[in-house]
């Protein structure tokens, strides 16, 4: 017979995967915005630069990764890197992976391309990769489509698709108590806006 531990940790697991949509709007309220957003200024805003090197974990953007690859990451991020804990979206493992698809296997750096990609995709620990669940891909849509209204952009860009990767890999740093540390400032800085119990960490490359 199971144990009552057992029945309350699958209770967890179901609750978890279940989307309430009525629950989302009445936390996020997206009704209730209207207008335009604005970048803040930056002193109001959280850079690497003032992180102290021992500090809470730390929910890395596909910007850090392709920031690193090609050297142009900041000290300071490598600095966090090296000693804060680090987790990892499943969304920037497909963003990493799209790669594999994309370039042409007939260009004569592609290989290299790939095998660099591939060593970072190789050292993830497999224990701090995650995924998102079905109520924070449906809670990832609302906020998508809030932040794509109220930054005034062009519709038909593909723009609507790539805030949504970055809403589910917002929220699921939220979820998991991390920073999401990025350097892009400016659509984070908006849902960070919209939604301020999420944290951030800012960096320029």
């Amino acid at each position: 017979m199971p144990s009552l531990l057992g029945a309350k940790a699958a209770f967890h697991r179901i609750s978890t995967l279940r989307f309430d949509l009525r629950e989302t709007l009445r936390s996020l309220k997206p009704q209730k915005y209207k207008g335009t957003l604005e970048r803040r200024f930056d002193g109001e805003l959280i850079w690497v630069d003032d992180e102290p090197i021992i500090g809470g974990p730390l929910f890395l953007d596909t910007t850090v990764y392709l920031d690193v690859l090609k050297g142009r990451s900041p000290v300071t991020v490598d600095t966090l890197l090296t000693y804060r804990l680090c987790h990892h979206s499943a969304v920037c493992l497909s963003e990493l992976t799209h790669v594999f698809g994309r370039l042409d296997p007939k260009h004569p750096s592609t290989r290299t391309v790939l095998e660099t990609v591939q060593a970072t995709i190789d050292d993830i620990p497999e224990h701090r990769l995650h995924a998102p669940n079905a109520a924070i891909w449906g809670q990832a849509g609302v906020l998508a489509g809030l932040l794509f209204r109220m930054s005034n952009l062009p519709k038909g860009e593909g723009l609507e698709r790539k805030f949504i990767n970055d809403a589910l890999v917002f929220l699921q740093a939220r979820q998991l108590g991390a920073s999401v540390l990025t350097g892009n400032i400016r659509d984070f800085d908006f849902l960070s806006q919209l939604v301020p119990t999420g944290r951030i960490i800012l960096y320029r490359s």
